[in-house]
């Protein structure tokens, strides 16, 4: 397995260990440009452990992975700057208003001043949030936050969006709306990588990895994986394809 020139994101036998325990095993992927990429499995399956190595948060004990042209090992920190990342814990300062929080998180980037009332006109244009931009981040609706933190995580204008468990915790409706904002990014030619569990947004994807245990047990498009894990059952969906793989792995 090598990288391609389209390839943003590539991974080869990247392993975690913390003490004897295994949270990722040896997983190889790649992703291309403009793509929305999903890694999903359960909770505790090594996604986080995955993308926090991708975004050069934690070290790899072993293996290769480059993103956006930079090694997750050696290059960390110009990973971070290559890349925007939203947590599955909102992570901005609900005592802020939206506008103060962007002005923040443009200092943390360090984009160029001269171009903040630019950033800041984008980034609330982008969230829907100019009649919000005002009001404390803690009296915004849930799926609003998002959009901000969202936002706030493109503000230094990256190419790859990594998104660990996005809409965790949130109403169908908001999810869906958090999903029309991703399309519209990718749109934009933004590479997307969405970790979740929730099969139905994984539909959302042209290509998937579900992990299991810190190892990967299925890659390739929705349809793909759906053909290949229930081959006799017609009308199968991901959730079928995801609990027939996961049986096969039960000793």
């Amino acid at each position: 397995m090598t990288p391609s020139n389209d390839d943003v994101i590539f991974v080869k036998d990247l392993e975690k260990r913390f003490g004897d325990f295994v949270a990722v095993n040896k997983v190889g992927f790649s992703v291309k440009k403009g793509e929305i990429f999903g890694f999903l499995g359960s909770n505790g399956s090594g996604k986080s452990t995955t993308i926090r190595m991708l975004c050069g948060i934690i070290t790899p004990t072993s293996g290769q992975g480059w993103v956006a042209g930079h090694d997750i090992v050696t290059e960390a920190e110009e990973v971070k700057h290559s890349i925007g990342y939203m947590s599955q814990k909102f992570s901005l300062y609900e005592d802020l208003t939206p506008l103060e929080n962007i002005r923040f998180y443009l200092g943390m980037y360090s984009v160029p001043q001269d171009r903040w009332g630019e950033r800041m006109k984008w980034v609330l244009e982008l969230a829907r949030l100019q009649e919000m931009k005002d009001r404390l981040t803690r009296d915004l609706p849930q799926g609003w936050r998002q959009r901000l933190a969202l936002g706030c995580a493109l503000l230094h204008k990256p190419d790859i969006l990594f998104l660990d468990e996005p809409t965790s915790g949130v109403d169908p409706l908001t999810r869906r709306h958090f999903w029309e904002f991703i399309r519209e990014l990718a749109g934009q030619g933004i590479t997307v990588f969405v970790t979740t569990h929730y099969m139905d947004e994984a539909l959302n994807c042209g290509r998937i990895v579900m992990i299991d245990q810190g190892s990967i047990v299925a890659q390739g498009s929705p349809e793909e994986i759906v053909a290949q894990a229930c081959p006799d059952k017609p009308g199968a969906g991901l959730n079928d394809a995801f609990i027939s793989l996961m049986a096969r792995r039960v000793p």
